[in-house]
C-alpha cells in the first residue's frame, strides 16, 4: 500500500486558496516557524519560501516572514552540511576556512562582501580565505550571528 502524506504547505494551500495572509502573526499562524529537523520539514519550509517569491510585491510582514524562513533553512543546511561532510565513520570536520568558504557559497557572498561584513579593509577578506590572517574574536561573534552556527566552526 501506496501512502502519500501531504505536506504541511499543501494542506496550507488548500484552506487559503492560494492566498498568503499579509501579516506576519497571520502567516505564524499558518505555518510556525521553527528549526528544521528533517527532510520533510525542509520541504515544508522551502515550499513556503517559493509561495512568498511568487507574490508581485511582499508586505512588510511577509518579507519578515520569509526571512525567518530563510535564516531557518540556512541554519538547518549548514548543518547538514557540516555532518555530511564528516561521512558516515565522522571522521572528518569541517571546519575554519572550509566551512567559512562554503557558507560564503551558500549565500553568494564573495571575499569583498566577507571584508564589509567583518567591517575591515576590502583586502582582508582575501587574506582570511586565503589563511594569510586570522579570524579575531570579535570576527567570530559576527560571522556565528550571521550565518547562525557554532563559532567551533570556525577554529581549526
Amino acid at each position: 500500500m501506496v501512502t502519500i502524506r501531504r505536506t504541511q504547505v499543501e494542506r496550507s494551500r488548500e484552506r487559503a486558496a492560494g492566498r498568503l495572509p499579509g501579516r506576519f502573526d497571520a502567516l505564524v499562524a499558518l505555518m510556525p516557524p521553527q528549526a528544521i529537523a528533517d527532510d520533510v520539514q525542509l520541504e515544508n519550509t522551502t515550499e513556503m519560501i517559493d509561495r512568498l517569491m511568487a507574490v508581485a510585491k511582499l508586505t512588510s510582514g511577509q518579507a519578515s516572514y520569509m526571512e525567518t524562513l530563510v535564516q531557518l533553512v540556512e541554519a538547518f543546511e549548514a548543518v547538514q552540511y557540516a555532518e555530511e561532510m564528516r561521512g558516515a565513520g565522522g571522521r572528518r570536520r569541517v571546519c575554519g576556512i572550509e566551512m567559512l568558504t562554503h557558507l560564503l557559497d551558500e549565500n553568494e557572498m564573495n571575499a569583498s562582501d566577507l571584508a564589509r561584513l567583518l567591517g575591515v579593509h576590502a583586502s582582508m577578506g582575501s587574506k582570511i580565505l586565503k589563511g594569510e590572517r586570522s579570524l579575531t574574536v570579535d570576527h567570530l561573534r559576527i560571522l556565528t550571528a550571521r550565518f547562525k552556527v557554532s563559532p567551533e566552526a570556525f577554529i581549526e
